[in-house]
């Protein structure tokens, strides 16, 4: 059975870094788009997708002038949706609500937000239609650690586990079936 390169970068360094950046539109940095533009020269993407966030829209754009691939937009692959919290720092989320939440974040969603089973459905259905060729999808880190549950069977705890910077890449080997799985090929930050 044959596999294909599955490549997730998180978009760089937003204005307002720090913060529960969801929905929010926050515009990219300069550095934050070349430190992209950088991270993705040797991937070899035949397919290019981004989530419609600015963030992720201008760094893919970026990336397309830069390889030549065209680029998809899907909002699939957008972050979390953080409702009543979203463009706050942390500090300013009632702090047993936001422990609730990173404890489990099915069960204690956002007032108003996305609960985590609904971004993994979202990210799941956009994973069932990549084509199997080489695909970078740069995207955000609640939707990245959304793949490896759908990937690899993660758990939210096990996706936090990993650290996600801006401009860390995400590589998996895909495998196509009636549940697709994959292999963590590489991390870089």
């Amino acid at each position: 059975m044959s596999h294909f390169a599955l490549h997730l970068l998180r978009h760089g360094e937003p204005e307002g870094a720090g913060r529960l950046i969801g929905r929010t539109d926050a515009a990219p940095t300069v550095a934050g788009i070349a430190a992209g533009v950088e991270q993705a020269r040797d991937l070899g993407p035949e397919v290019l997708v981004a989530s419609d966030l600015a963030r992720a829209r201008l760094a893919g754009e970026a990336i397309s002038l830069a390889t030549g691939v065209p680029l998809a937009i899907d909002p699939r692959w957008r972050e979390l949706d953080f409702g009543a919290w979203d463009g706050l720092a942390p500090a300013a989320v009632d702090g047993a609500a936001l422990a609730r939440f990173w404890d489990d974040p099915d069960v204690h969603a956002p007032p108003g937000g996305e609960c985590w089973s609904a971004l993994v459905h979202r990210v799941a259905a956009a994973i069932g239609d990549l084509a199997a060729r080489p695909t970078l999808v740069v995207t955000h880190a609640g939707a990245m650690r959304a793949a490896l549950a759908v990937l690899c069977g993660f758990g939210p705890r096990q996706t936090w586990a990993l650290d996600l910077p801006y401009n860390a890449v995400l590589s998996l080997r895909v495998w196509r079936g009636e549940t697709p799985s994959a292999q963590i090929a590489g991390l870089y930050p």
